[in-house]
């Protein structure tokens, strides 16, 4: 049988090398971007391009959006020239942006009723998980819908779990954010006490990742920190975001969530700095204003 046509829409820094690597396992592809360059650059290797969200819909068997907020998704599935405009029931939509549980279920509602279904699909892994094809995929909707979508997700990721109905991939995604964004401030703040302190923070890095502190977050963003990488693999602004949209989860229900309002309120200062598209990891620029002390900088 040959391999269904996938719709794509949203070719930033995480979709274009997800749809990339669609396009490598032999899907035909039809892609759609607010910005001309990506889509440019993915039909040069061989994709169809779409002029619209609606053009995109109806050329695909299963459509993926990657979008970076709730603003963006509602007004590419129900603006103008939308997916649902093109009212074509069978299809399977999978939207894998990060987004407000609320909106991903209010979407989901709208699409079954013209006969269409729908998972949401956030994803882990930064740039770095997107271009290995190793994100970790937190699904929410109807096992059948998981099941026909299960050889695309096992393209683009490698832990690949479905968490529940419709909008628990969002809630999961959510709690995701919530430990990534307070363990970069931790580690932040570890690695310019210990400079600081007189101690070589890359010394600290390498003993603390041998004992219970270790983490991904230590290892990979506190390598970033050390070297002042902070190209964006994630930006600042979209993670503060993403923790906005989990504080306003944490009110929904009832939870309280102080430390995750703390670094929500570090990441909004970054942004109003001016320094809102550096990578997540550049949050230890502001520990070290405030410490006025940068981690390479030696103690007189």
């Amino acid at each position: 049988m040959s391999m269904p046509v996938i719709g794509f829409i949203g070719l930033g820094i995480m979709g274009k090398p997800m749809a990339r690597n669609l396009m490598k396992s032999g899907y035909p592809l039809v892609v759609h971007n607010r910005s001309r360059p990506s889509v440019e650059e993915l039909g040069k290797e061989g994709a169809q391009t779409a002029a619209s969200p609606e053009e995109v819909m109806l050329r695909a068997h299963i459509l993926i959006t990657m979008l970076p907020d709730s603003p963006d998704v509602e007004q590419v599935y129900a603006g103008e020239r939308g997916i649902f405009t093109a009212g074509k029931p069978g299809t399977l939509l999978i939207d894998m942006s990060s987004i407000s549980p609320v909106v991903t279920r209010k979407l989901a509602a709208e699409a079954e009723t013209l006969g269409l279904e729908m998972l949401d699909a956030p994803v882990s892994g930064g740039e770095a998980g997107a271009i290995s094809a190793t994100l970790s995929i937190m699904i929410g909707g109807e096992a059948s819908a998981v099941e026909r979508a299960m050889p695309i997700f096992q393209v683009l990721g490698k832990n690949i779990v479905h968490v529940g109905g419709t909008g628990a991939g969002q809630v999961a995604k959510a709690a995701n954010q919530v430990v990534v964004g307070v363990t970069i401030a931790a580690v932040s703040e570890a690695l310019v006490l210990a400079a600081k302190a007189g101690v070589d923070p890359a010394k600290v890095r390498e003993v603390l990742l041998g004992g219970f502190a270790q983490s991904k977050i230590l290892d990979a963003h506190g390598q970033k920190m050390l070297e002042r990488n902070f190209k964006p693999g994630f930006r600042i602004r979209l993670h503060e975001k993403d923790l906005k949209i989990a504080l306003g989860a944490g009110g929904e229900y009832g939870v309280p969530l102080m430390v995750t309002g703390l670094v929500a309120q570090m990441m909004s200062a970054m942004r109003s700095m001016g320094s809102g598209d550096l990578d997540h990891s550049g949050l230890v620029t502001l520990i070290e204003q405030m410490a006025r002390f940068e981690l390479g900088q030696k103690l007189v």
